[in-house]
């Protein structure tokens, strides 16, 4: 019998657990290989669009703070301009429509000449707009001025009116050209109707 417990002795033990400790190790790697993934989808490392964000248009520009897209052209020399504390919070700029214009009123009888100009509190894009699609915008106001009526223009609420009919048509115009809008209001500079 000595020579039974001696040859139980020499056989090797069987390591317990081996399969569980590979178990756990790969549920460990592959929880952190699939975290390490998720993350690198979440902050758009791979997988995520590449393009550049899209354009959302034309931004509020705040009182004193610089325009991304400050349009250099003809100023005045003088003194800086420095915007007041009261009112909007957001600076308004505006652009001067060189030509006057000139159209019958609804019925044929009457001759409207305004000249005009618009204002934004939005970027120097606005600005560029209209300069670039001044014709088509000259065009769409011509057509908002001819439809309309002269006894319209009598009064001073039809005359705000005239300007946000004259506001939305600009609008449309630069959505239609641009994608996007940004003239806020109209206003007249002259208005004589004959």
């Amino acid at each position: 019998m000595s020579n039974d417990a001696e040859t139980t002795d020499e056989t090797p033990k069987k390591k317990k657990g081996g399969f569980l400790k590979l178990l756990i190790l790969s549920v460990v790697l592959l929880g952190a290989g699939g975290g390490g993934t998720y993350a690198a989808f979440a902050t758009g490392m791979i997988g995520g669009e590449h393009a550049e964000p899209k354009d959302t248009g034309p931004k509020f520009v705040l009182k004193g703070e610089e325009d991304p897209y400050e349009v250099v052209g003809e100023k005045e020399e003088g003194a800086k301009v420095v915007h007041g504390t009261g009112g909007s919070k957001y600076r308004t700029a505006y652009y001067e429509f060189q030509d006057e214009f000139t159209s019958n009123l609804a019925g044929g009888m009457n001759l409207i000449q305004v000249s005009l100009a618009a204002s934004t509190m939005k970027d120097g894009r606005v600005l560029m707009w209209l300069h670039d699609h001044e014709l088509s915008i000259r065009s769409r106001i011509l057509v908002e001025l001819a439809s309309t009526d002269a006894g319209d223009l009598e009064t001073a609420e039809g005359k705000l009116q005239l300007q946000e009919r004259l506001t939305k048509a600009i609008n449309e115009e630069l959505i239609a050209h641009e994608g996007f809008g940004g003239v806020d209001n109209v206003y007249f500079r002259s208005l004589i109707i004959q």
